[in-house]
């Protein structure tokens, strides 16, 4: 390939590191880019880990040389505490698992409040779901009410203050819903956690704040370590208890639960396999046939299902337009990151080439669903929280933001990254550490990638590059 003039600075060098290089958190572009893999390790998983510890690099500003990377990216993963919680086999979760792929889209793109889908959408859902089963009570229960009471159990417990679990759960408990609550409404819970909200039940009005949120035991024989219970009391009698799971990917069951029934589905299939053999035999895309699964399973009609999917993508663009607006602060959290979304932005548009152009609007679109998301704003499930960057990167920059595609290709990209449904159970299981929930939507929005094609690739690292029109590329 031949180099254009004025191209020779972007080159990689071979000469000593310069001060300012020595301070690079990643260390010096000659070792980054001369790094090979290692005989014997997986390529996919070594580039995976490899691009983790050089981003965890750069948020903490602490340089690593490429030999540290290298061996950190081929180190063995570490070993699950002995004595974990063991996830109930009974759960539908667990179920979920065998048979073909039933979730519909509206039960896997959800909206709702950051930073983790188990451990703030989920619990708003299941204390929002707790609030509705009070209000149906009979009027002569519902007289005798003093207290609402919310226990968090195992890790909800262990990790939810960082989570801020106890202020979507209040927020649900208070009667809001997690798709639709003003983000600022949970920011004020966040910056005055004294304050009190009432909670009108029939003609009987309890008080409720953050103390009614209860940490309790971490360690137990739960169904899930997910495990959260809820409680009416009328003194120390209690009027109405339910206890509930936040499964992962913000879906929740309780006690007792059975699943709705479902009509099979058109194409049945359990395996990427499967579905490429029901599009390639039909001569359909991929979209075509998880459209087709959809409506046989839900009961919609296709304009349901379109008028779903746009408010979703929608939503998408609203959470990154959101991020890039917001201004430069200091996150949530111990770790006091600062937030770049907007800078990165900036930055991006002063870049000589496209094709860096293209790279850096994408990064600074992913950082601006990310920021909402650490800021524990409004987020869409794709298939988690902690993955919530992603997609909506993709859905904006092959929209408005970027490639200026149509509403209908961008639809049937949404529909066809769901296909990947199967593998995102397997993470609410806990079977697949948090790498793959981010690598999941690299995978699903490959599906975007290729649109209208009858194959899906399982590529999930090439993301930025179809961005720029690879007429237009400069390199």
């Amino acid at each position: 390939m031949s180099t254009k003039e004025g191209d020779s600075d972007r080159q990689p060098t071979v000469s000593q590191p310069n001060e300012s290089e020595r301070e690079n958190p990643i260390g010096t572009s000659t070792n980054v880019l001369s790094q090979e893999i290692p005989v014997g390790v997986d390529r996919r998983t070594f580039l995976m880990r490899s691009a983790v510890v050089g981003a965890a690099a750069v948020i903490v500003g602490t340089p690593i040389s490429a030999q540290e990377r290298t061996e950190r990216s081929t180190a063995a993963p570490p070993k699950a505490p002995p004595g974990g919680t063991k996830i109930s086999p009974d759960l539908n979760v667990v179920k979920k698992q065998k048979g073909p792929v039933m979730t519909t889209l509206d039960e896997f793109y959800k909206v709702g409040p950051g930073p983790s889908s188990s451990h703030t959408i989920g619990p708003m859902r299941i204390t929002y779901d707790f609030y509705q089963r009070c209000t149906k009570l009979p009027a002569d229960k519902l007289s005798q009410a003093t207290a609402l009471k919310v226990r968090l159990y195992g890790s909800l417990s262990a990790t939810g203050k960082g989570h801020g679990t106890e202020r979507a759960s209040l927020a649900g408990l208070v009667g809001k819903e997690p798709a639709t609550v003003d983000p600022k409404f949970l920011d004020s819970m966040r910056d005055n956690p004294d304050q009190s909200f009432p909670v009108t039940l029939g003609s009987k009005t309890i008080n409720v704040t953050l103390k009614d949120v209860v940490f309790d035991t971490v360690k137990g024989n739960f169904p899930h370590p997910n495990t959260m219970t809820c409680s009416l009391l009328a003194g120390d009698k209690v009027l109405l208890e339910q206890e509930y799971y936040s499964v992962g990917g913000g879906f929740i069951e309780w006690k007792g639960y059975t699943p709705p029934k479902k009509n099979p589905p058109k194409y049945p299939y359990s395996t990427m396999k499967e579905l490429r053999q029901h599009a390639e035999q039909n001569n359909l895309t991929i979209a075509q046939v998880v459209l087709a699964n959809e409506m046989s399973i839900s009961g919609k009609s296709q304009e349901e299902v379109y008028l779903f999917v746009d408010k979703i993508s929608g939503a998408m663009v609203a959470i990154v337009k959101s991020g890039l607006s917001a201004p430069e602060e200091v996150l949530p959290g111990p770790a006091k990151l600062k937030t770049k979304a907007s800078t990165v932005y900036k930055r991006a548009q002063d870049e000589q080439y496209q094709s860096d152009r293209g790279i850096g609007s994408l990064s600074a679109y992913a950082l601006a669903g990310s920021e909402e998301n650490g800021r524990g704003h409004l987020v869409v499930t794709a298939p988690t929280g902690g993955s919530a960057g992603v997609m909506p990167a993709l859905v904006y920059g092959l929209g408005e933001g970027g490639r200026n595609l149509s509403s209908e290709k961008i639809r049937d990209g949404m529909i066809t990254a769901a296909a990947r449904r199967h593998q995102c159970f397997a993470i609410a299981r806990g079977f697949i550490s948090f790498d793959a929930s981010a690598m999941i939507p690299c995978s699903m929005s490959d599906g975007i990638r290729n649109l209208n094609r009858r194959s899906v690739c399982p590529t999930w690292c090439s993301m930025p590059s179809f961005i720029v029109r690879p007429s237009n590329r400069d390199v």
